[in-house]
């Protein structure tokens, strides 16, 4: 057991905002069952923060009553909880937090960097990994510059780069939002007509667009890593299988789907895709659980997307319950708390050059 509370974040202003409610509650009940003092806190879309232990009921986020748990403020290492008239009524000091919000801010670097400043180590979604894997376009600027193997892509913002863009990558093509998940968005446009279709749905959703060419025969192949105990720990791969052409949403969370772990392909394939997650994974320095999805053309592998908090935290590739993916989330914590001290304990710098500015010396005269 911790000594103190264990937040869990999750919600946001996302299109995965829901998707995040049954990653925070599962999350939170297997911390629940652990021992462990939980503190969840719910970011509404509107941006409100809303806490409260209870908060790991997912009945709650059905009903609405969500909606009547107090209002707090993260900063200087806790909790600062609202009482009903608008004023802080109670402190709650925090031993370390689990991001669990998919997409927008939460999952992009704003959790990252509001938990560093306020002084609290988390697990997931820290501010380089965070913001660089949610944008497409820069996740293939990253993977370009570490010379792993990515699908020829090109990069739209207006419709006016259409035509450069279908001369590079050709058509058919998958037509995506740089910043969503959990495929909202995503089109496959097989004519000019259809591309620039997909691509005015997709600048619905961002103002910047990912096009990368299609492959008809993809087999499409995730696997997992996070860091814990001194080394970097690889799950097997798994196969997603979609009921259309493309992975949708409802192939992920609605059942329409399904998945086979580990996935039946080559060892040798099987092989380069853990030693490609653990590369990049390692050379990022990265923390926290990030599932890597791949895609597999015949013999050739492509990686196509980093997930830096993926749904359910991808507990299903490296415990075959919740209660045994416990370990792995107090592993996590640890390495968190580890993390943050190592930090902690670096040289600040205090120059002393204000004593050199003159008395009003910033002012306008």
């Amino acid at each position: 057991m911790s000594a103190g509370k264990i937040a869990v974040l999750f919600g946001g202003a996302s299109n995965e905002s829901e998707i995040s409610v049954i990653t925070g509650t599962m999350c939170a009940n297997v911390l629940k069952y652990g021992g462990e003092d939980v503190l969840c806190i719910y970011v509404t879309p509107s941006g409100a923060f809303l806490c409260g232990e209870e908060l790991s009921d997912i009945s709650l986020f059905k009903s609405g009553a969500y909606l009547e748990f107090p209002r707090c403020v993260i900063a200087e290492g806790g909790v600062y909880i609202h009482g009903r008239r608008g004023k802080f009524k109670k402190f709650v000091p925090i031993y370390a937090a689990i991001n669990c919000c998919h997409g927008g801010l939460g999952e992009g670097g704003g959790a990252g960097g509001l938990f560093a400043y306020a002084g609290i180590p988390l697990v997931g979604g820290d501010i380089f990994g965070g913001a660089a894997f949610m944008d497409k376009c820069l996740t293939k600027i990253i993977l370009g510059g570490l010379k792993v193997n990515v699908l020829d892509y090109a990069e739209v913002r207006s419709i006016d780069d259409i035509p450069a863009a279908i001369e590079k990558i050709g058509l058919p093509a998958v037509v995506k939002p740089a910043r969503l998940g959990s495929s909202i968005g995503i089109s496959l446009a097989r004519t000019e007509n259809e591309f620039l279709s997909a691509v005015q749905s997709a600048l619905m959703f961002d103002n910047k667009v990912l096009c990368e060419r299609y492959v008809s025969d993809r087999r499409e192949i995730n696997c997992a890593a996070y860091f814990g105990g001194g080394k970097v720990n690889v799950s097997e791969c798994e196969e997603a299988f979609s009921s259309g052409g493309l992975l949708s949403f409802d192939d992920k969370y609605a059942g329409g789907g399904k998945s086979v772990i580990p996935a039946n392909i080559p060892a040798s394939a099987a092989d380069e895709i853990k030693s490609v997650t653990k590369y990049v994974y390692s050379s990022l320095d990265m923390r926290g659980i990030a599932r890597f999805d791949f895609i597999m053309e015949g013999e050739t592998i492509y990686l196509s997307e980093v997930n830096t908090v993926p749904g359910s935290l991808a507990w299903y590739l490296f415990a075959p319950s919740y209660k045994d993916f416990l370990p792995v989330l107090k592993e996590l914590i640890a390495q968190a708390v580890a993390d943050y001290a190592n930090a902690a304990g670096r040289l600040v710098l205090k120059t002393g050059i204000l004593a050199s500015v003159p008395e009003g010396g910033t002012n306008i005269k």
